[in-house]
């Protein structure tokens, strides 16, 4: 076993990728950062084995907890769909399978985006990065970021049906 002196450094190093693919399997912040910090206390209280690199091993970890809340996650939606274990929140309920339902167009939208322009969305919209952070991440200007994250919104806006007349031309001069 890692010292844990020794793994919390390596963890400290490890962040910023592990919350990227946290974000990346949750597809929101504020999901990630509860996966995040699920693996982290798994790590820091189970260790990790000798023998074992702490990058791949630690990913690992964070898809095995996601698998389960998410399995967990659909075995809850599941009962809520079935009268008899309904209760009488079934409002509360209908926004949540609504912001669910939302979510999961987003989610869709994002993935019919080009490989640059989604990394852009998750850098910039996603994880709150400003623009010369997001440009400094990917080592391009910032101009390209502005231009991509332009073209990333229109696009998006695009596929999910919204209306991108006066969204398009407000942003043309800045996607050259």
């Amino acid at each position: 076993m890692t010292t844990t002196v020794s793994l919390k450094k390596q963890l400290h190093e490890l962040l910023p990728a592990l919350r990227r693919f946290a974000i990346s399997l949750c597809g929101n912040v504020a999901d990630a950062d509860d996966l995040l910090q699920s693996t982290l206390e798994r790590l820091l209280s189970k260790g990790i084995p000798e023998q074992v690199e702490i990058m791949p091993w630690a990913f690992k970890v964070c898809r095995n907890l996601w698998l389960d809340e998410h399995r967990a996650r659909q075995v809850r939606e599941k009962a809520t769909q079935q009268p008899e274990l309904q209760e009488a929140t079934s409002e509360a309920v209908d926004t949540q399978v609504s912001d669910q339902l939302e979510l999961q167009d987003i989610n869709a939208a994002l993935h019919q985006l080009p490989h640059e322009q989604r990394t852009i969305i998750a850098l910039v919209a996603v994880q709150g990065l400003s623009y010369r952070e997001a440009a400094a991440i990917i080592g391009v200007p910032t101009g390209t970021i502005m231009s991509r994250l332009a073209r990333a919104r229109s696009k998006l806006a695009e596929v999910m049906g919204l209306a991108t007349d006066a969204f398009s031309h407000q942003q043309s001069g800045a996607s050259s």
